[in-house]
């Protein structure tokens, strides 16, 4: 506990740059994968490559990805940006296929309906098909939020890894404190951070909740 008191200011930092670090990429990887996925069910025969390919992505280790990207990029081995670019493939990879799924799921005639009454492309997939595919995508996000928050950890093998520090700094001065604190930290942001889109996910899907015969919403 002295050890924590001692060093707030310390956890409070790499907490924030944890968050910064595993959010950001899955904000980009969603805006990436919306289209694609788009595309996909568009064409459908890109959607099989597509979904490969993000498997073939998703295995490539992470230690091996955070260290190759500042070669093809050309930034800095400590740069914040080799961190990001690797978490928003890994979500990218992963989201590729809930989108796809997702957009599958809307039923056809629920197309023609809106196209009948005079709905534009765009405005159809904005206003139809993204919110009737909005359970399966979150479902896909919830896990690649958690998974992000998880592998940003990795990143302190190369000196950025926000919590994931912590662990070094404990593994270095044979003190578990840190390492304690580091991974509780991981959990509850993890934990807070599937409730809030588990909290999201209802607020925009309200026609989802089930109301019973007595009026209560299960």
């Amino acid at each position: 506990m002295t050890w924590i008191g001692d060093n707030l200011g310390l956890i409070w930092e790499q907490l924030r740059e944890h968050l910064y670090l595993a959010i950001l990429p899955v904000i980009l990887g969603l805006i990436i994968s919306v289209p694609l996925g788009y595309i996909a069910t568009r064409y459908s025969w890109l959607a099989n490559p597509l979904i490969a390919f993000g498997g073939v992505l998703y295995s490539l280790p992470s230690i091996a990805l955070f260290i190759v990207i500042p070669a093809i990029l050309g930034t800095k081995v400590l740069s914040t940006i080799n961190i990001i670019v690797a978490l928003t493939i890994y979500t990218v990879s992963l989201l590729i296929r809930n989108v796809i799924d997702g957009l599958r799921s809307v039923p056809p005639d629920v197309r023609q309906s809106a196209v009948a009454v005079g709905y534009s492309t765009l405005h159809r997939v904005i206003a139809v098909d993204l919110p009737i595919a909005v359970p399966v995508i979150f479902t896909g996000l919830r896990v690649v939020t958690v998974a992000n928050i998880s592998m940003v950890s990795v990143g302190a093998v190369i000196g950025i890894g926000g919590l994931g520090e912590l662990f070094t700094l404990g593994f270095q001065k044979d003190f578990l404190t840190p390492v304690v604190v580091g991974v509780v930290l991981s959990l509850l942001l993890a934990l807070v951070a599937d409730l809030v889109l588990v909290t999201l996910q209802r607020i925009l899907t309200p026609w989802a909740r089930v109301v019973t015969p007595v009026g209560e919403v299960a």
